[in-house]
């Protein structure tokens, strides 16, 4: 019953910006941890920030200060505003709930490149 629908995926250059959307549907989302994850092709599924019910924040040392995680408990939405990219922040893009077990989204392709 738990849906997660992520957006906002794309091409952009290097140092470039961009926002994801994930959209969540059957939890009451306020009371849920949310996280972003990313994956490289063969490479392992890396935590990218979290934010919990609360609004504490956490990000990874490879994009803290470049990428900022933020929630709208209204619109059941949870946000990654990515800014400054490079060339390694390309991967499969995908949000993550915590409820009784994890919930994944499908994923949304984000490619930086010149």
């Amino acid at each position: 019953q738990v849906q997660l629908v992520e957006s906002g995926g794309g091409l952009v250059q290097p140092g470039g910006s961009l926002r994801l959307s994930c959209a969540v549907s059957g939890t009451i989302f306020r009371l849920n941890d949310v996280g972003w994850y990313r994956q490289a092709p063969g490479k392992q599924r890396e935590l990218v920030a979290r934010i919990t019910s609360g609004g504490s924040t956490n990000y990874a040392d490879s994009v803290k200060g470049r990428f900022t995680i933020s929630r709208d408990n209204a619109k059941n939405t949870v946000y990654l505003q990515m800014n400054s990219l490079k060339p390694e922040d390309t991967a499969v893009y995908y949000c993550n709930v915590k409820y009784i077990r994890d919930y994944w989204g499908q994923g949304t392709q984000v490619i930086v490149s010149l």
